[in-house]
């Protein structure tokens, strides 16, 4: 319950304080590329249930036809703007209104695309799936420059599931497992400094 509390005073206080940001950003999107200003997903989240996440848009609108579901490197699929959104993480903002619908919390598990969920052993899927994803944590964090680490792979979908999946799996377990407010501040701060120097 106090967490459920953390979350929605933290998405509502973040909203309101980014809200010109976002309505900036939203304009660039939409000049930079023909398409819509939001990209929606399904993901998997908290018990297993599905939901639609929402991100700026950062690739062409046609991009999940062109492509793997990983993001390699200089990918071209992404847009001028979705370069910078991506760089800065600006594009996972609008996140917080999935943290107000109650689908996401500020910290925990990222939430992965039901193709990558079917290599999930049983013992760290249940674990995983404890509490709801978030929009940062641990694991995103020692992972930051993925699609860089994949960059030069023959393919970047098999080693993600083989190489980086195993490890952020790990990482997002242990966290459901010792996860606190104040751990969840720290990962907070964190999060803000690693993108501050970024």
């Amino acid at each position: 319950m106090a967490k459920r509390l953390f979350d929605l005073l933290g998405a509502a206080l973040a909203l309101g304080l980014l809200a010109p940001l976002l309505v900036i950003v939203a304009l660039a999107v939409r000049l930079d590329s023909p398409g819509p200003v939001f990209f929606r997903q399904e993901r998997v989240g908290r018990h297993g249930v599905p939901f639609r996440i929402h991100k700026f848009r950062t690739m062409r609108a046609d991009a999940q036809a062109l492509g793997p579901q990983v993001t390699v490197g200089r990918d071209e699929r992404i847009t001028r703007v979705g370069h910078w959104l991506r760089h800065y993480r600006i594009d996972e903002l609008p996140q917080f209104i999935d943290v107000l619908q109650g689908t996401m919390s500020l910290v925990g598990p990222r939430p992965e695309v039901p193709r990558f969920v079917a290599h999930y052993p049983d013992m760290l899927r249940a674990r995983v799936f404890a509490v709801r994803p978030g929009i940062t944590d641990p694991a995103s964090l020692a992972h930051i420059d993925e699609a860089a680490l994949l960059a030069g792979s023959a393919d970047p979908e098999r080693d993600y599931v083989e190489r980086i999946l195993p490890r952020k799996l790990a990482l997002q377990a242990e966290y459901a497992s010792r996860a606190t407010l104040a751990s969840d501040l720290g990962v907070l701060l964190r999060t803000l400094k690693v993108l501050w120097s970024r």
